[in-house]
């Protein structure tokens, strides 16, 4: 197989893609279920994803433990089945990669990903809380060098810090960042990065949402900037999200959907208007919303769970489960959003995904 240049991987950001972040499959002594793993790999690609996040926050940051020594093993595996997918399928699968840690080690991190057959780093700067604004530009720049990077604003409330629109302006001027992913649940700070994004004039560069408390919106919104003399439209084209690694299928349908209306002219309707509640409301369930976020892995991996694609929802902290009262609201959206879920589409397939 050629491997793609970056533009490649540009050209099918830019096309809009559903891409889930890849929980991390344990068994119920909190080590790597293999088959699992495989399943939920095969799960997401079935279900019509256009590339798939791994080693993120969903995937456990702690899997770069030296203790636990799940990092490579979690990235070969998915790569293999990248391998896998791809051959069957006629358009570039993109594979994403966590990028975490000071300098060394997320540009050590960017050369395995590299080295694996990756094609772009999710570059998180939680590691770099104290840095300043010039300190964490040479830092995406030193990552950018060894492996194109998209770029990611990660909310407060599960490790990130809030950057300033100067900050954002400055990275979206170094050639190797490709994406930005948007999640700092926050509409102002959102808006920070798609306005430096455009008075940089990068056309070039993608926008996807990570917001998953406003996926739907994100979706559908035009963003008109006044840049010099004429007003930009920038647009978010696909999401990157761990509310997407549950009820995958349906979330492809959505965002095929979003992106029907917005070819049509972008007239969003009432109902449209109730989806995004409904998905966001979806979303505190499992995000664990009530409690700051704190259960947010735990909650998807009670999804994945219920659907037998998951032996057991243990974290690699034992400490991590579900909150008091979040399986009582997981059960209240399963309820209330059938229309969501994707059940019965897991039911036919889990077995094969499951085999070989």
């Amino acid at each position: 197989m050629i491997k793609p240049t970056p533009n490649d991987v540009r050209a099918a950001l830019a096309g809009g893609l559903a891409i889930p972040a890849h929980p991390l499959a344990l068994n119920s002594q909190r080590k790597l279920d293999e088959r699992r793993q495989r399943a939920l790999s095969r799960y997401y690609f079935a279900a019509g994803a256009g590339g798939l996040a791994v080693a993120v926050h969903t995937t456990q940051f702690a899997i770069r433990n030296p203790e636990i020594g799940l990092f490579e093993p979690v990235l070969r595996l998915a790569a293999e089945e990248f391998d896998r997918a791809q051959a069957q399928s006629d358009r570039l699968l993109v594979r994403i990669g966590g990028v975490c840690g000071p300098t060394r080690q997320a540009v050590a991190e960017a050369g395995l990903l590299r080295d694996l057959g990756y094609h772009a780093g999710l570059l998180s700067l939680a590691a770099l809380s104290k840095a300043t604004d010039d300190e964490l530009i040479d830092h995406c720049r030193a990552v950018a060098e060894v492996l194109p990077v998209i770029g990611f604003y990660l909310q407060p409330a599960v490790g990130g810090r809030a950057l300033p629109y100067a900050f954002w302006r400055r990275l979206a001027e170094i050639p190797g960042v490709i994406a930005i992913k948007m999640a700092p649940f926050n509409r102002y700070q959102t808006f920070d990065v798609v306005r430096a994004v455009a008075d940089a004039g990068r056309e070039d560069l993608v926008l996807y949402t990570g917001n998953d408390d406003n996926i739907v919106l994100d979706l559908l919104t035009p963003y008109r900037i006044r840049v010099g003399n004429r007003t930009v439209e920038r647009r978010v084209l696909g999401g990157l999200l761990g509310h997407w690694s549950v009820w995958t299928q349906k979330a492809v349908e959505l965002l095929t959907h979003c992106q029907a209306i917005v070819r049509g002219g972008g007239e969003v309707s009432a109902d449209m208007l109730a989806r995004a509640v409904e998905v966001t409301d979806s979303n505190a369930a499992f995000f664990d919303a009530a409690n700051g976020f704190a259960r947010c892995i735990a909650g998807l991996h009670e999804v994945l769970r219920r659907q037998g694609l998951l032996e057991t929802i243990e974290c690699l902290d034992p400490h991590e489960t579900l909150s008091p009262g979040q399986a009582k609201e997981i059960d209240r959206v399963y309820s209330a959003y059938p229309h969501l879920h994707d059940d019965a589409f897991v039911a036919e397939h889990r077995s094969a995904w499951l085999s070989g």
